[in-house]
């Protein structure tokens, strides 16, 4: 006698699965089956820093680096979980100038 047990298993994504069903362009209606959250993902090739990337750059402590992006001083992007994000070139541009301002106020 042969018994059969079928039980229900939640789905488990991967990281490079739900990457990649968020890429994916909703159907029509009809033929969409569940219904999905859809985020909009934008291709960024520039390489993006951490605030303790950028404390380290500029000898100061994270937080310091956080006031200076709350203060417009700096710009930052928002992760999708709220953590702040800084494009390397505009860091680099602000120390570059920032150290030329403090080479020309020594001289």
């Amino acid at each position: 006698m042969h018994v059969s047990v079928h039980t229900r298993r939640k789905a488990v994504c991967t990281d490079a699965e739900r990457r990649t069903m968020d890429r994916r362009q909703p159907a029509d209606e009809a033929s969409r089956g569940p219904k999905w959250r859809w985020h909009v993902t934008m291709e960024i090739s520039e390489r993006l820093l951490t605030p303790g990337e950028v404390a380290l750059m500029f000898r100061v402590d994270p937080k310091t680096v956080t006031r200076w992006a709350s203060a417009g001083r700096i710009g930052s992007i928002r992760t999708p979980g709220g953590h702040r994000r800084f494009r390397e070139s505009e860091v680099s541009a602000l120390l570059a100038d920032l150290t030329v301002d403090a080479s020309r106020s020594s001289a």
